[in-house]
């Protein structure tokens, strides 16, 4: 039988034990806010929210760089009893357009953002666009300042009235509390809907995983995405579990995050293989000018996920920080974390580690939900626990080819040693990881074919040096079509969020294809 809980108690609790610990640092403004004053700023949106006729149970979007008013506005929408759709901030026009139709979000905060990356930009372009989505409220950098875009509220108008007392709503457990979209190689991306208690037991995790202690609180350098489920989980709300500092950096770069790292006495690094790569890299590049005995001799974890750590990394990052880092694994649908290797135990490069307290993981053959046995065996992983989604919104039919009994089939190919550490083996349904995200073809060709000069598109993943993998796409042209393969990048740019644009496209006459007309991806580089 399931509880009254409402995620945003994570806040609220350790509002209530530490109200003038330091809860988030926002270093390129000077921000340095307790949580008695995060808590006060989140029931100033939760109140703003209620006035504006959101209930329990509505959807609300949230477009946001790793900036505090992310985190503010993430715990007010918990806390009028909403649920919180976190969109990906290089998303265009077209793209928030869908999310926001798709999820029946009643209201959306958006980021104006900088002249490089205009957030609010496209995401009131894409506001335009729907008919179910009522309230939009631009959140600027400066709250006194009006919006970039006339004749649209901004968060610090909306709220400056508001009371900063607000007494959370009563959710059930079982309530979703976020819905975090997922690509699918089957078209349009998908929402898993995670609960209350899938969000919360896997913050809480953080105690078995990397021996997080409120009596001795970290201070966590956060550079992963917040609108992504690994900094979301394991920055942000693990922190508020367990009352702990979170020092914001908008976006990584290595130099910046390594001077942060010293002058905020950095405990917990959590990032993406790329990152640590990066981190090394500043190091080397800064010699003498990085005290780095004094950031071995703070940093206490260091967390990866998103791609597995080359060995080369694992043991240079040991030598110069002294510490082990941790590799673990899981999806959006997971809340997001499944497995992670041992605290104080040697890392096995290459590993997932093993599945976290409460979670079970299996191997399951191809084409069935029978499993399979340990050694050699390759099989595609499947979680079941606390962890695991609801479902996909408004999606049954997706839900149920995913979930069976409670286990969810990950898409992703592995093995397990004799002692029960998972192996990433490969990704399966052609997935590309580019730098940490995730990108799924079939989104991309149906975008690419939608220009006038295109016939057929085919896009792969080929090697990168520093982001694993970059976007390619082997395109077809149309008889007479006279664009170029620059032209054609460019366009791509235009239509698709950064992460997911092909960097590289070449045309050619023909591609590789099976019998029944299927494109052969293997036979392509």
């Amino acid at each position: 039988m399931s509880a009254t809980f409402n995620l945003a108690r994570l806040l609220d609790d350790s509002a209530g034990k530490y109200p003038e610990r330091e809860a988030i640092v926002f270093p390129a403004t000077g921000t340095r806010l307790t949580y008695a004053q995060v808590r006060a700023a989140a029931n100033q949106v939760a109140n703003l929210l209620v006035s504006r006729g959101i209930k329990h149970g509505d959807k609300v979007a949230l477009s946001c760089a790793n900036v505090p008013y992310f985190s503010i506005v993430y715990w007010g929408i918990l806390k009028a009893g909403a649920a919180v759709v976190p969109l990906n901030v290089l998303l265009k026009g077209r793209e928030v357009a869908y999310h926001l139709d798709d999820s029946d979000a009643k209201a959306y905060f958006c980021f104006e953002g900088s002249a490089q990356l205009p957030i609010g930009q496209e995401g009131h372009a894409g506001f335009t666009r729907t008919d179910s989505c009522e309230h939009f409220f631009m959140i600027t950098a400066d709250p006194a300042a009006d919006s970039p875009i006339e004749g649209t509220e901004t968060l610090g108008q909306a709220t400056q009235n508001q009371p900063t007392a607000f007494e959370t709503v009563g959710t059930d457990e079982d309530d979703t509390a976020v819905i975090l979209y997922t690509s699918g190689t089957t078209g349009q991306p998908k929402g898993a809907e995670l609960r209350h208690r899938n969000m919360r037991d896997n913050a809480l995790a953080g105690a078995d995983i990397f021996a997080a202690d409120a009596e001795k609180p970290d201070t966590c350098l956060c550079v992963l995405p917040l609108f992504h489920s690994f900094g979301q989980t394991v920055i942000q709300n693990a922190g508020a579990a367990f009352g702990g500092k979170v020092v914001m950096l908008p976006r990584f770069e290595a130099g910046p995050a390594l001077e942060l790292m010293a002058s905020e006495g950095v405990t917990f690094f959590a990032g993406v293989p790329t990152m640590f790569w990066g981190l090394l890299r500043a190091l080397k590049e800064a010699g003498d000018k990085v005290d780095v005995e004094q950031l071995a001799k703070n940093l206490r974890i260091a967390i990866a996920g998103g791609a597995a750590l080359p060995g080369e990394v694992h043991k240079n990052f040991k030598e110069q920080f002294g510490v082990t880092i941790l590799e673990g694994y899981g999806l959006s649908e997971t809340s997001p974390v499944a497995s992670f290797s041992l605290y104080g135990e040697e890392p096995r490069v290459g590993s997932i580690g093993v599945p976290i307290p409460g979670v079970e993981m299996k191997l399951l053959g191809a084409e069935s939900w029978d499993e399979i046995g340990d050694g050699d065996a390759v099989g595609e992983i499947a979680i079941k626990g606390h962890n695991v989604m609801k479902g996909y919104y408004g999606r049954p039919e997706a839900t149920e080819e995913a979930i069976r009994d409670g286990w969810f089939r990950t898409g992703d190919l592995g093995r397990r040693d004799e002692d029960g550490w998972y192996y990433i083996v490969d990704r399966s349904k052609d997935m590309i990881i580019r730098g940490g995200y995730n990108v799924y073809p079939r989104e991309i060709e149906e975008v690419l074919m939608t220009h006038p000069a295109v016939s057929l598109a085919a896009v792969i993943g080929v090697p990168h040096d520093s982001h694993g993998e970059e976007v390619k796409a082997l395109v077809i042209l149309e008889n007479g079509a006279t664009i170029t393969e620059d032209e054609l990048v460019a366009w791509g740019k235009e239509q698709m969020a950064a992460y997911k644009y092909p960097r590289i496209v070449e045309f050619v006459s023909q591609l590789p294809m099976t019998a029944t007309g299927k494109i052969l991806k293997r036979e392509l580089s």
